[in-house]
């Protein structure tokens, strides 16, 4: 029988839900195009069809810099979309009738979504930036306790708290010894995976149940944390991974000590 360290808590299951921002900006994306287009309606027929797909291009950019990947993505439809319904001939129909107008049309789509991604990728590599420093704090601290610590229960203690702050969870134990059950597992490249199939953590946010993070030490498995995740947005991949390493260096110090018998 496996030996657990930590108190148990009640079962929490986390939905799988939009952040607050997140649902903000995908309600601006709907919108905010079929607003703009609305503007521009009065100036249809003197405005040329370039200059109107450049000005929904700013609404889908701004839409993207706020939002997320898909808040951009839907901006990027919902603009394509009214611009054919408002601004191009016959108005106020989805057809085109126009060549040019349809490929106006479709770089518009093409831009917005190209725009949307790279809108993405630039807060991504912000938060990076911002948080590179705590997450190296973390590494750094962990393998100095495992270094100094009389006990691998004060090294497993340690990694819960950090793992607890790190993913926002409401509850985190270990488990030494036998896999039990099928939990959905956080996998050591930041992903999640239930059962054999991939998990799109980042849009349907963390399954349900409690997830597996296993330790290994010299490719030996020695033990696993059970994360109970918050109601807050899911982490983005390099605390994943961060949390990934800290299992690492508590199986490293398991192995190093060996086994814990309760």
């Amino acid at each position: 029988m496996s030996a657990v360290i930590g108190a148990w808590r009640p079962h929490v299951t986390a939905p799988s839900a939009w952040a607050p921002r997140d649902r903000w900006a995908l309600t601006a994306g709907l919108t905010a195009p079929l607003l703009v287009s609305l503007a521009l309606v009065p100036f249809r027929t003197s405005l040329p069809h370039a200059n109107a797909a450049l000005v929904l291009v700013v609404a889908v950019v701004a839409v993207s810099a706020l939002g997320s990947r898909t808040a951009g993505v839907v901006a990027a439809l919902s603009a394509a979309a009214w611009f054919d319904f408002f601004l191009t001939p016959p108005y106020e129909t989805f057809d085109i009738t126009a060549s040019g107008d349809v490929a106006t049309a479709v770089l518009l789509l093409a831009v917005g979504v190209i725009v949307s991604q790279l809108a993405a990728r630039a807060r991504r590599l912000e938060v990076v930036t911002v948080t590179d420093e705590a997450h190296l704090s973390r590494i750094h601290r962990t393998a100095d306790l495992a270094k100094s610590a009389g006990s691998t229960e004060t090294v497993v203690g340690h990694v819960r708290g950090e793992l607890t702050e790190l993913l926002g969870l409401t509850a985190c134990r270990f488990e030494y010894g036998t896999l039990l059950g099928q939990p959905p597992r956080l996998c050591a490249d930041g992903s999640v995976s239930v059962g054999r199939r991939a998990w799109d953590v980042d849009t349907a946010g963390w399954p349900a149940g409690e997830i597996e993070l296993r330790a290994y030490g010299n490719g030996h498995y020695l033990g696993r944390f059970m994360l109970t995740p918050g109601p807050g947005a899911v982490p983005p991949l390099q605390a994943r991974l961060v949390a990934v390493t800290l299992a690492d260096q508590t199986g490293a110090a398991l192995d190093t000590a060996g086994p814990v018998r309760r």
